[in-house]
């Protein structure tokens, strides 16, 4: 009997779960195998270049959920800017589990992982600020202050995370997404 299909979505949620919550390092090709469904030789046809290829294509997957879900969503005229900002909210909560997954990011930026990836983690970074930016100024704010709530904002969300994960409760992320909440639209 075959194997039901793996689609592209379950290998790459699967490898992403576990690079969130071992980094590169720490992520074992039988821990990604296992996350994904496949088998080891499997998952090296799909990735012949091994873990290096994999965690490539999850950045990218996650580059690809942080267009769609956050820039997008904050850039898009057509809606009001507090309405933006909800949407936006709602679907950082959901790549985030609503605060109980840590930040690939944040993962992926220790030991060995910044040295191979951290062009690829400075644009995703770079994305979510400029998509703040852009949030702030179409709320009236000046450029440089649009700049600053949206760094203030993803250290907000990362730092909240961490919290969470630490107290086993997804409380200081809910709390940290209400604070920006409020920030914007007083």
């Amino acid at each position: 009997m075959r194997m039901a299909k793996v689609s592209d979505k379950e290998i790459l949620d699967g490898l992403m779960s576990v690079f969130r919550s071992k980094g590169y390092d720490g992520a074992s090709l039988n821990e990604l195998a296992e996350a994904t469904g496949l088998k080891k030789a499997s998952l090296y046809h799909r990735f012949p270049g091994g873990k290096k290829e994999m965690t490539d294509a999850v950045l990218d997957y996650m580059e690809s959920l942080v267009k769609a879900n956050i820039w997008r969503v904050l850039s898009n005229q057509e809606v009001s800017p507090s309405k933006r900002l909800e949407e936006a909210l709602s679907n950082i909560a959901a790549v985030y589990g609503d605060g109980r997954e840590v930040c690939l990011y944040r993962s992926l930026s220790m030991d060995t992982g910044m040295s191979f990836f951290g062009e690829k983690i400075g644009k995703g970074i770079n994305q979510w600020l400029d998509a703040f930016t852009h949030l702030g100024k179409a709320m009236g704010k000046e450029r440089k202050v649009a700049m600053e709530l949206a760094k203030q904002t993803f250290i907000e969300i990362q730092g909240s995370l961490v919290l969470a994960k630490a107290m086993d409760s997804t409380e200081p992320f809910q709390k940290a997404l209400a604070k920006i909440e409020n920030r914007y639209t007083v």
